[in-house]
């Protein structure tokens, strides 16, 4: 299917790797000029590097960390207007809610909430004078099924869902969608890393981990990032502007609900 979208500009955050990378790499297929963001440098030079092996349109890229004010800007100096805008951080770290000061929250509310409703606000009105915009937020399966322990996560997550949920309806006539994608389990380095920590923690072999999660999985594997890359350039096509304001859970299943 043609998406649609060749020669649109798409703004790809934390895309150096994982995810972010997947979604880059199903954009650049569609012809979709890239600018993907990452806060380190030689990663992102070499996934800017392989991405426009394959490339039909030109791949920049900027080292930045988009959870700052000043990340942000070194971006839009370079790169003032977007098309398709794919927001994406890491999570923060694990741990007991009775540990957390304010500093801590407010990092994971600045990195999974507070960004990307700043990158919305900087780009959004453009997009709707020009008639056309697609934003995608990557956030989590735990917006849906929380887990213990990720709640500095999961609450700036939440956050950023129901603001996203209010202004979606107020852009989709101008034809601007906002839409989440919350992935379960892919197979990606930072899952990896999460089940190296969890053998850590319980004396077990990192393997047997891995085993053990996929064999509870009504899929019984892991989610490719190719899977997700697919997913996020239809949402971002021409064909998906009556989807808007939605959560879209990709995880093969695991979540057991009705709706």
């Amino acid at each position: 299917m043609d998406m649609g979208i060749a020669g649109r500009k798409a703004l790809v955050c934390g895309a150096s790797a994982g995810l972010g990378l997947a979604c880059a790499q199903a954009l650049a297929a569609e012809g979709v000029e890239l600018v993907i963001v990452a806060r380190t440098e030689a990663p992102l030079r070499e996934a800017a590097a392989a991405l426009t092996a394959n490339a039909r349109a030109p791949v920049h890229w900027v080292a930045a960390d988009v959870a700052t004010e000043v990340g942000r800007a070194r971006i839009f100096a370079a790169h003032p207007s977007f098309d398709i805008v794919i927001t994406n951080a890491g999570g923060p770290p694990p741990g007991d809610f009775r540990q957390w000061e304010r500093e801590t929250w407010i990092a994971a509310l600045d990195a999974n909430m507070l960004a990307p409703i700043a990158i919305i606000r900087q780009l959004v009105d453009g997009m709707m004078e020009r008639g056309f915009g697609r934003i995608v937020n990557i956030t989590s399966s735990a917006v849906k099924a929380p887990v213990d322990g990720l709640g500095l996560s999961t609450g700036a997550r939440c956050g950023l869902t129901g603001f996203v949920a209010g202004l979606a309806r107020s852009t989709v006539a101008r034809g601007v969608t906002i839409n989440n994608i919350l992935p379960g389990t892919f197979d990606t380095a930072r899952l990896a890393g999460n089940f190296a920590a969890q053998a850590k923690r319980e004396g077990k072999d990192v393997q047997a981990v891995r085993e053990a999660r996929i064999a509870k999985h009504p899929a019984r594997r892991l989610g490719r990032p190719e899977e997700f890359g697919a997913a996020c350039a239809f949402l971002c096509s021409a064909h998906a502007g009556y989807i808007n304001g939605q959560s879209l859970l990709l995880d093969g299943g695991s979540f057991n609900s009705v709706f």
